[in-house]
């Protein structure tokens, strides 16, 4: 075998190990939607038992769900490893869509309550993937073979846009499914929607479970030091700006997610007033595929401007068209279809510049390879506790939409609108002061940055890393892939180096 053979395979592999570690994220953006599909679904073949309290249940407790796995195994991805959340993640999607899927009880309201109890437990395993999977993806990114300019591109592509594209899949799943059962077997349909969340894990499973921790982790990793002797004080001071910025960032992107889903059913309503199920579900397949554009090419574009500043254009510019919308909302009531292309506007922009680049932010740019993981999971804990609570602001807490007129009329309709993107230029300016732009390599300049500070303030930084046994039992894994006849994608890059 020529030495330049195996290069070219590790290329390929360690591309392959980043969406390995990333693309499981579909699974959080399909069983998310899946959520919103299957309990439409739900609501028409059990009319009888549904209601409004279990509709929230159903929602809100598998937010619950996934902050939990969000800060839980934020914690243990630093002080465990990536590895054994992905794979926690991975079998526990896994197996509670399967049970979702399979769920049944004479009593339909009783199946109410234990699908719930379902939508809490995978809440759990959705959570543990933002800071195990997007934090190991991150990592692999900046290991050889993977092109230095489009580092922060390949991690888009792996994580966002296979959450955008679960959202879609989300709805096409019960639309075909409905298409072949009808609407006489609405029992097929919403077991077929909950169950398929598991198809993607499983594949994602195969290959995490070769996979090792990512080279950043292994060199630089504080998982040997007692989480009380780790130097808080130094991190926080060095690094709280950053968090911050990202945790604010996060906060409002998933802020305004809410009254983005109010001009959402605005233009079904309008385009079809009296819409039946198919029709219902395959416009909202239509709406969520507008997120698609936004994120495929702002992955084309983060690399270039660098992840900082590509956030800050698309608040910027999603902010602009809100207040557009807002502006016009009674003209744009009678115009349909053009209300539903500045709406997909609005929707590409959020993921153009929040929706890809938050992730990348938080796993790259908030703090050292020792407390990524946290960092991450409080930042994207924070998201989603937000877009839970904008909910209730909206309409229970506060009441702003019936304040300003009620649900349907003008007022009611913009104000959050215009509320939201009020915040998003509020964003934008915090991520201008707080965040710094990152470009090709940034986490391992930062490690060794952190090394040094940590030096000159005393701190023994031969502890930081993990032990030579550690490591290689790591490389032992990797030794049984080559005898058995398969180049390990690190073994290959170590080579190449």
């Amino acid at each position: 075998m020529s030495f330049e053979e195996p290069v070219a395979k590790s290329s390929w592999a360690r591309i392959g190990t980043v969406f390995a570690c990333g693309a499981a994220l579909f699974a959080d953006g399909y069983v998310n939607s899946a959520g919103g599909a299957s309990r439409y679904v739900l609501q028409k073949a059990y009319p009888n038992t549904y209601t409004a309290h279990y509709g929230s249940l159903f929602s809100s407790l598998q937010f619950v769900g996934i902050v939990i796995g969000q800060l839980g195994f934020g914690y243990l991805s630093d002080r465990v490893g990536r590895k054994p959340g992905m794979i926690f993640a991975s079998v526990w999607i896994m197996l509670f869509s399967v049970l979702s899927g399979l769920a049944w009880s004479p009593d339909s309201a009783n199946l109410w309550r234990l699908l719930i109890a379902y939508r809490f437990l995978i809440g759990i395993g959705i959570g543990a993937e933002y800071p195990a999977g997007s934090v190991a993806a991150s990592e692999n990114t900046e290991d050889p073979g993977v092109s230095k300019k489009f580092q922060s591109g390949l991690l888009v592509l792996a994580t966002n846009t296979a959450i955008d594209w679960g959202f879609v899949v989300a709805y096409l799943v019960p639309y075909i499914s409905l298409m072949i059962f009808g609407e006489d077997n609405l029992e097929w349909i919403w077991r077929l929607t909950l169950g398929f969340g598991a198809v993607s894990a499983f594949i994602t499973l195969f290959f995490r479970l070769s996979m090792h921790e990512p080279k950043l982790y292994q060199k630089s990793s504080m998982k040997n030091i007692p989480i009380t002797q780790l130097p808080w004080g130094l991190i926080f001071k060095k690094y709280w700006g950053r968090l911050l910025g990202v945790c604010v960032a996060w906060a409002v992107y998933d802020w305004i997610a809410y009254p983005a889903g109010i001009y959402s059913s605005t233009i079904v309503d309008a385009i079809i007033p009296n819409a039946d199920m198919r029709q219902t579900l395959g416009w909202d397949a239509i709406i969520n595929a507008f997120y698609l554009p936004g994120t495929m090419v702002g992955a084309l574009f983060i690399d270039r401007l660098g992840p900082k500043y590509t956030m800050i254009t698309g608040f910027v510019c999603q902010s602009l068209v809100g207040f557009g919308m807002s502006g016009g909302y009674v003209s744009l009531q009678k115009h349909a279809a053009g209300f539903a292309v500045l709406y997909g506007i609005y929707l590409s922009f959020g993921e153009f510049g929040p929706g890809n680049c938050l992730g990348v932010l938080a796993s790259k740019a908030t703090g050292p390879t020792a407390v990524r993981g946290i960092f991450y999971a409080i930042a994207a804990a924070i998201g989603k506790l937000f877009a839970f609570v904008a909910t209730y602001v909206y309409t229970d807490v506060f009441d702003i939409i019936n304040d300003l007129g009620g649900s349907g009329t003008t007022k009611g309709d913009t104000g959050p609108v215009y509320i939201g993107s009020a915040l998003s230029l509020f964003a934008a300016i915090i991520a201008f002061f707080f965040i710094p732009n990152i470009n090709a390599d940034f986490m391992r300049r930062e490690d060794e940055i952190f090394r040094e500070y940590l030096a000159e303030n005393g701190f023994d930084v031969t502890k930081i890393g993990m032990t030579s046994n550690q490591i290689d039992a790591e490389k032992a894994v990797e030794d049984r892939k080559v005898t058995d006849g398969y180049v390990a994608p690190a073994s290959a890059s170590e080579k190449s180096e």
